[in-house]
């Protein structure tokens, strides 16, 4: 487990990772989704059981996983099922020092860096606040192969938020990779009826309106993101320009 000090949230500091040559050695580069999900279990075992689903279909696919570091609910289960099929090196963590004390195994006053269990968990990386840890998580899924991207499974507040920045970015031009959200049961509905509604009251360009797509199965999560077209709507922005 490690620990890193802030990381810069600017655009041009995650453009820097999407470069020309970043571009041209992605190919041979094993893919990489961030998946945003709870750290609870939610009442229904459907979300539960989707979380291994997925992690079953990106060891079957290849694919490495990148998420919010946590061993409980959603997120615990996506990463120790990866983990079991692929190994610690399938999968990163990345969680903010404040979070670690809602983990499994974390003591008063004990060593941080002994928390959490990487052979279980994957790979750990401790930074300092919530903007490191976002930052960090994209900077992994832009470095990676081509298929990679962002995925939502079921969750609260924090997964939508962390969801929309996701979108936001893309359509500032910031990324082109995809966004999925993995409708588990009906739990997106109202999200995806929101951004019909957006695009018919004039919010949402009708040009932007698939920037998010939606998947019910874990394969199609992976289908999806594998043939995601970048929207025709998007801002083009030069985010690297001093």
């Amino acid at each position: 487990m490690t620990t890193e000090s802030r990381a810069s949230t600017s655009s041009s500091t995650l453009m820097s990772e999407t470069g020309s040559s970043a571009d041209m050695s992605s190919a041979k580069k094993r893919p990489t989704v961030c998946v945003f999900c709870g750290a609870s279990p939610g009442t229904s075992p459907a979300h539960m059981a989707a979380a291994r689903s997925l992690a079953h279909v990106l060891h079957d696919q290849g694919i490495n996983l990148v998420y919010g570091g946590g061993t409980v609910g959603i997120m615990g289960e996506l990463a120790k099922t990866l983990v079991s099929l692929s190994g610690p090196e399938a999968v990163r963590g990345v969680i903010p020092k404040a979070l670690v004390r809602f983990e499994r195994n974390y003591k008063e006053g004990g060593d941080l860096q002994k928390t959490i269990d990487e052979e279980v968990y994957g790979r750990t990386t401790i930074v300092e606040d919530m903007h490191s840890r976002k930052q960090m998580m994209a900077t992994e899924v832009v470095q990676g192969g081509e298929g990679g991207g962002f995925v939502a499974l079921t969750g609260g507040y924090g997964t939508l938020e962390e969801l929309m920045e996701v979108v936001t970015w893309n359509q500032l031009g910031i990324h082109g990779k995809g966004i999925v959200v993995f409708n588990v049961q009906g739990y997106w509905d109202g999200l995806m009826q929101w951004v019909r509604t957006a695009v018919s009251n004039g919010f949402i360009a009708e040009s932007n309106a698939g920037i998010l797509v939606e998947a019910k199965t874990a394969e199609d999560v992976v289908r999806q993101l594998r043939d995601y077209k970048v929207a025709e709507g998007r801002f083009k922005l030069d985010w690297g320009e001093k």
